[in-house]
C-alpha cells in the first residue's frame, strides 16, 4: 500500500541523499520527516506552508483549514474528502486512537463551541500541519496544551487504503 513517491527505506547506495532530504525539510519545515515518508506529501505541503488564511479559501493565496487539506489530500492522494467543511468530513472518517494516527490521517479539533471546527493532515509524531487562523499554513504539535485541550478525533476516510494501493 504505497503512495508514488514514498519513501520507505533508507537507500543503501545513496544514504547521504536520503539524509539529506530529511535534513533539507528539518531546515525549512523544523520538522523531520519519519523513517518512511511519503515525499509527495512534504513537497505538497512545503508549498503551502505560510500561506495566509482566508476563510472559505482553498487556494495559495488564502485558505482556511478544510480548504488546505482538501487541495493536498487530493493532490497527494488523488481522492476527495466528499465534504468541504471540518465538521462534515469529520462524520465521514473511520476513527483510530491518537495513538495509532499514521501519516495522512486526518485530526479534528473543537475550539469554543461543541461541534467540530478545525482539522489539519497528520504527518507523525505526533506532529500535524494545517491552516491556523492567526499564522496560516503551520506544522503543530498535537502535545501544544490548545490543540490537546481542544482534540476532538482522528482517522482516515474508509477508502483511503484503496486510494494508496491503487497510485503506485
Amino acid at each position: 500500500m504505497l503512495v508514488s513517491g514514498y519513501v520507505s527505506a533508507q537507500p543503501e547506495t545513496a544514504s547521504s541523499d536520503w539524509d539529506f532530504e530529511r535534513q533539507y525539510f528539518l531546515q525549512d519545515m523544523g520538522f523531520m520527516p519519519p523513517d518512511k515518508w511519503n515525499r509527495s506529501l512534504y513537497d505538497n505541503i512545503e508549498q503551502w506552508l505560510g500561506t495566509p488564511y482566508c476563510y472559505a479559501g482553498n487556494s495559495k493565496k488564502g485558505t482556511d483549514c478544510s480548504g488546505f487539506v482538501s487541495s493536498v489530500y487530493g493532490e497527494v492522494y488523488r481522492t476527495s474528502l466528499g465534504a468541504r467543511n471540518s465538521a462534515d468530513i469529520y462524520k465521514k472518517i473511520t476513527k483510530v486512537d491518537k495513538d495509532d494516527l499514521e501519516e495522512g490521517d486526518l485530526v479534528f479539533f473543537r475550539f469554543h463551541r461543541r461541534r467540530v471546527t478545525h482539522m489539519g493532515l497528520y504527518l507523525s509524531n505526533g506532529k500535524f500541519v494545517h491552516a491556523s487562523t492567526s499564522n496560516g499554513v503551520i506544522i503543530s504539535d498535537l502535545k501544544d496544551p490548545y490543540y490537546r485541550k481542544s482534540y476532538a478525533g482522528g482517522g482516515h476516510l474508509p477508502h483511503k487504503e484503496l486510494s494508496e494501493e491503487i497510485s503506485h
